[in-house]
């Protein structure tokens, strides 16, 4: 008797299926299918959710330099013209150039752009430290002695009869403070002199002094001709209203010194013109080759000339209008 042959083996189930019950083959090959979308459904959720994850983690890293690299403060999204118009608003305005700059604004922009401490101006004293530290978030430091110390409150005081009248301290005044002429003695308008120290290392014949404003007034106990005690220092001896005065004398000087030299090239100009419209009058040559030289010359000196000019206008124009908005502000 033949054995029969053994029962074939039931299809194994699919190693993802939910049920223990074999399908049949085209049931079985739509579960696989469905399976298999199921299992990227979830790979693709769970690669989103990481992705989400690392552009979360990031935007906080790149939150955090925004906080380190001279937007601090809560302040990374502040235009960069606005934030030195703040940092100028804290500084005393007394353009001294001991923090190294030509002037506050100047210095406020080295601030802005991360190119400059906050302890380099002795007139602000170390609670102008603290100011320029709370708005740019980095920590308060030690005023620098490299730039000077802070001390009190101090005005210029001119020796009238050693006063040559040379007008150099006129023109070192950033506030024109000074008053005078050329071989008349000069005299200094005390509310207007930021104590700035300019004056003393042009005069000629060391004929000035800074001496505490209570002495330069010669007043009686503490109070000197600012309103302020001759043993204040930094903002406690110069106050936001003397700093505003300070600073607007100092944008008048300036203007007024933009004006001058102006007009000093446009009549250099005309006088060129003049004489290249009238060559051969204004010339000791004869030859017409050399004259036409000549000519191309002097055209190509103007051509040059008006190009400085007009330089020199485009790098005016945003100051002019950052003072206007100040003056419309006010």
């Amino acid at each position: 008797m033949r054995p029969l042959p053994p029962p074939p083996n039931p299809p194994a189930p699919h190693a993802g299926a939910r049920c223990a019950n074999p399908l049949p083959v085209a049931d079985n090959l739509e579960a696989e299918r469905q399976l298999d979308v199921s299992e990227r459904a979830l790979q693709g959720a769970a690669g989103k959710a990481q992705s989400t994850a690392v552009a979360r983690a990031t935007a906080r890293i790149c939150n955090a330099a925004g906080g380190v690299l001279g937007r601090q403060g809560g302040h990374e999204r502040l235009p960069l013209s606005l934030l030195v118009e703040r940092l100028d608003a804290l500084l005393p305005q007394t353009q001294c150039r001991r923090c190294g700059y030509p002037d506050c604004r100047s210095y406020a922009q080295a601030l802005a752009a991360g190119t400059a401490e906050i302890n380099q101006c002795p007139p602000g004293g170390e609670e102008g430290v603290a100011r320029l530290a709370a708005l740019l978030g980095r920590p308060a430091l030690p005023l620098n002695p490299a730039h000077g110390l802070e001390g009190p409150m101090t005005v210029a005081v001119i020796d009238e009869q050693w006063c040559i009248g040379c007008t150099l301290c006129l023109k070192a005044c950033p506030t024109d403070a000074i008053v005078g002429a050329h071989k008349r003695m000069h005299t200094v308008i005390d509310a207007y002199c930021t104590g700035c120290d300019l004056c003393l290392p042009v005069c000629p014949v060391d004929c000035i002094q800074m001496v505490p404003v209570a002495a330069a007034n010669g007043a009686q106990g503490d109070q000197g001709i600012h309103g302020t005690a001759t043993t204040a220092t930094g903002w406690a001896a110069w106050s936001p209203a003397q700093a505003e005065q300070a600073r607007q004398r100092y944008i008048a000087r300036q203007a007024r010194l933009q004006r001058t030299e102006a007009a000093h090239q446009a009549r250099l100009l005309a006088k060129a013109e003049a004489k290249l419209a009238d060559l051969p009058a204004h010339s000791k040559h004869t030859d017409p080759v050399v004259l036409e030289r000549k000519r191309t010359l002097v055209e190509a000196a103007l051509a040059r000339a008006r190009a400085a000019q007009a330089a020199k206008m485009q790098e005016r124009l945003p100051r002019s209008e950052a003072n206007e908005g100040k003056a419309h502000q006010a």
